[in-house]
């Protein structure tokens, strides 16, 4: 009995494909790389060049490019992990290829590749990947599924050329670890970049500084129940409750009496990094929570079981009921389009991508500037994400303060909050773009800009007064900024601490609470 030879095609994640060597295996074993275990591509029977081994090298090209749905990729650091998943005999697959005798289709080129969290990856990235390029005017885009639920490639054609977007959503530590590895362009986050692994990315710029940091998109993490749940408030204190298991019964929170029953990502999840910071702080989640790779099977666990309760972005709340989250001193908030555009929402995040501040691929900037843009925010919102577009809304009625109540009177408020860098009076990276989107507004909308009113205010820590200067100087940085892009606002004024949107007892809260938010007065 002969053997047969084969080629590994795992390109990028093996090193015997990518060295192209012939591989031997003998009758009896798997024909499948001795280093990574994927499907071999058959080359020629062991005992010479007959018709027979030709047609087996045919048949071999026919099976993955048929497992490979109808692409091969190859690029650098990716391919689409597609190979057949066990042998055929090889006159089986010679009949096949006799019967069917296709040629394979054209290579593809991967031009750019994502790699990070499953809830910008899961439908955003992809939707972004196909208008994107679709602008640079490729046809017959299309996606095509890879080895996991959660890989996938988007695949264009352009003057007789295959190109592809590779996205790997395996949550967003992996991001940052593919930019680390150098086998991803472009870091999808949930969450922001830590100092540890902005410190292990310090070759590629400065993670946390405008040229590498890109504020994506808005999302709130929406605690959820089943819809028939009579629970819908809760405070943030009792949500980390039962969350870590001190409050296990619904009746402790106003509910139907019977035990929670606790649903959540899963730890290489931003979502669950997140929910970790705001939320849990230094306490664990309970021990027996069921765990969630995907968001929208979470959400569907919920949506049949009427003692569940769980957490999901906001894109994910679908059949769920989504509760308001209350805090210390603040009005309870749910999470939509307006609480988490301005980031009142106590548990709103930002979605990011991440670059390194230089790329060598061009395709990496035009990326995410497309994405950035307004046609790029348009798929965002489509999307079911908060995009980062300015709108204004109605000021409800409130009691806080009769000075704010004066002020804002009949006006309308603007979807975003100036926020600083911490420590620091300088516009943070999203701010930074919101003025240019505020300009757009202004122009598009038909506001006058004597109309427009700011008002800074403060956390509570330090003396009041301490507190009304460092307002004050907020909200005239922010006019300064806007002056200076030819919009010259009409009433800048202060609060100090008055009406905190979130907790002055922790950092992420006093973070919150130092802002400027923007109105257009009737």
């Amino acid at each position: 009995m002969t053997g047969q030879m084969g080629h590994c095609t795992n390109f990028g994640n093996c090193s015997l494909a990518d060295s192209r060597k012939l591989l031997a295996r003998q009758p009896g074993q798997d024909f499948v790389c001795p280093e990574c275990g994927k499907g071999l591509l058959v080359a020629q029977a062991r005992s010479g060049t007959s018709g027979k081994g030709v047609l087996a090298a045919i048949a071999g090209l026919v099976v993955v490019a048929i497992v490979g749905g109808g692409v091969l990729l190859w690029g650098k650091g990716w391919s689409n992990n597609a190979s057949p998943t066990a042998q055929q005999p090889a006159a089986a697959l010679a009949a096949a290829a006799k019967r069917d005798p296709q040629p394979a289709p054209p290579a593809a080129t991967v031009i750019l590749r994502l790699a990070g969290s499953n809830t910008v990856g899961a439908g955003l990235a992809p939707a972004l990947a196909e208008a994107y390029l679709s602008g640079q005017g490729y046809q017959n885009i299309r996606r095509v599924p890879g080895s996991t639920p959660t890989d996938m490639t988007v695949v264009g054609e352009r003057a007789g050329q295959t190109d592809a977007i590779s996205i790997v959503a395996r949550g967003t530590k992996t991001g940052f670890s593919g930019l680390l590895s150098n086998d991803a362009d472009i870091a999808m986050a949930s969450r922001r970049v830590t100092a540890e692994e902005a410190s292990g990315l310090a070759s590629q710029g400065d993670m946390m500084g405008p040229a590498n940091e890109h504020v994506l998109a808005l999302d709130g993490v929406a605690v959820v129940v089943n819809r028939s749940n009579p629970v819908s408030t809760l405070s943030k204190d009792k949500v980390a409750a039962i969350f870590n298991g001190l409050i296990k019964d619904w009746s402790q929170v106003g509910g139907t009496p019977g035990p929670i029953h606790v649903h959540a990502r899963d730890d290489n999840s931003g979502t669950f990094d997140t929910f970790q910071s705001l939320v849990l702080g230094k306490s664990q989640l309970v021990a027996g929570a069921k765990r969630f790779e995907d968001s929208g099977e979470l959400a569907g666990a919920v949506a049949t079981d009427p003692a569940a309760i769980g957490f999901v972005g906001l894109a994910y709340v679908g059949p769920t009921k989504a509760v308001a989250i209350a805090e210390p001193d603040a009005t309870p908030l749910v999470p939509n389009r307006f609480t988490v555009g301005t980031e009142d929402y106590p548990l709103a995040r930002r979605l990011y991508l991440y670059t390194a501040a230089a790329p060598a691929n061009p395709n990496v900037f035009k990326y995410v500037e497309f994405a950035l843009s307004a046609a790029g925010q348009s798929v965002v919102e489509k999307s079911g994400f908060v995009p980062l577009t300015i709108r204004s809304e109605a000021v409800a009625a409130s009691s806080a303060s009769r000075q704010f109540a004066d002020l804002t009177k009949g006006a309308q408020r603007l979807s975003t909050n100036f926020r600083f860098v911490t420590g620091s009076s300088a516009l943070d990276n999203r701010a930074m773009r919101d003025l240019a989107r505020v300009v757009d507004f202004v122009s598009i909308a038909g506001v006058r800009p004597d109309k427009l009113l700011l008002i800074g205010f403060a956390d509570s820590r330090g003396r009041p007064e301490m507190n009304d200067t460092l307002s004050k100087q907020r909200a005239r940085a922010v006019a300064d900024a806007l002056g200076q892009q030819g919009v010259r606002v009409g009433l800048t004024t202060w609060l100090g601490a008055d009406m905190p949107v979130a907790d002055n007892s922790t950092e992420e809260g006093r973070e919150k609470n130092r802002r400027v938010e923007i109105y257009v007065r009737p």
